[in-house]
């Protein structure tokens, strides 16, 4: 005889609760993905390296005209992925008794040396469903980075790749021009 195995999914609530509750712990590297909560892969030293140094640069860069999180969450539906960058709109006490949503997001950068495949398929259709404008996947393995523009239900319409010796810009800050150099370095 052959089961069926239920898969039973959370709300953002749910997920909430559990962290209320004492089940989950804030040190628990956990995220809310499509109502699962999946492990996050453990931080390496090159991956760290690359979020310290956007955040530095990112940071400088927007002073004022936006705040720079560094892995914290950000709330979707069913979801409460924790991007390793998020450039969201000033000020900062706008986020004391919640986490930012889509409509204050500019950007959600994901750092990635292991988790390509999961960046790419499955966070990224779920950024550009939730109408996230701007994402950009560091690709530490092929030295790259990636960046899509204009969201739909379905994905982002305008992926562009970028190597060592290009520039790139933010779409909601076009004066900032960034070298791809620095952040891969």
């Amino acid at each position: 005889m052959v089961v069926q195995l239920q898969r039973h999914t959370f709300t953002v609530s749910d997920y909430h609760r559990m962290l209320e509750a004492g089940i989950l712990t804030e040190d628990d590297r956990v995220e809310l993905i499509c109502g699962e909560i999946i492990a996050m892969a453990p931080i390496g030293s090159r991956h760290a390296n690359c979020v310290d140094g956007l955040n530095d640069l990112l940071g400088e860069t927007l002073r004022r005209r936006a705040v720079v999180r560094v892995q914290n969450p950000v709330t979707m539906e069913n979801s409460e992925p924790q991007p390793d960058i998020v450039v969201a709109r000033a000020p900062r006490r706008r986020y004391v008794d919640a986490h930012p949503t889509p409509p204050d997001i500019f950007l959600v950068v994901e750092v990635s040396d292991t988790t390509i495949l999961f960046d790419r398929e499955t966070k990224l259709p779920l950024y550009a469903k939730a109408g996230i404008p701007e994402v950009w996947i560091v690709d530490l393995t092929a030295r790259r980075i990636e960046t899509y523009r204009d969201p739909t239900p379905y994905g982002y319409r305008e992926p562009r790749y970028l190597y060592p010796g290009d520039t790139l810009t933010l779409s909601a800050f076009p004066e900032v021009t960034l070298a791809v150099d620095e952040i891969l370095a």
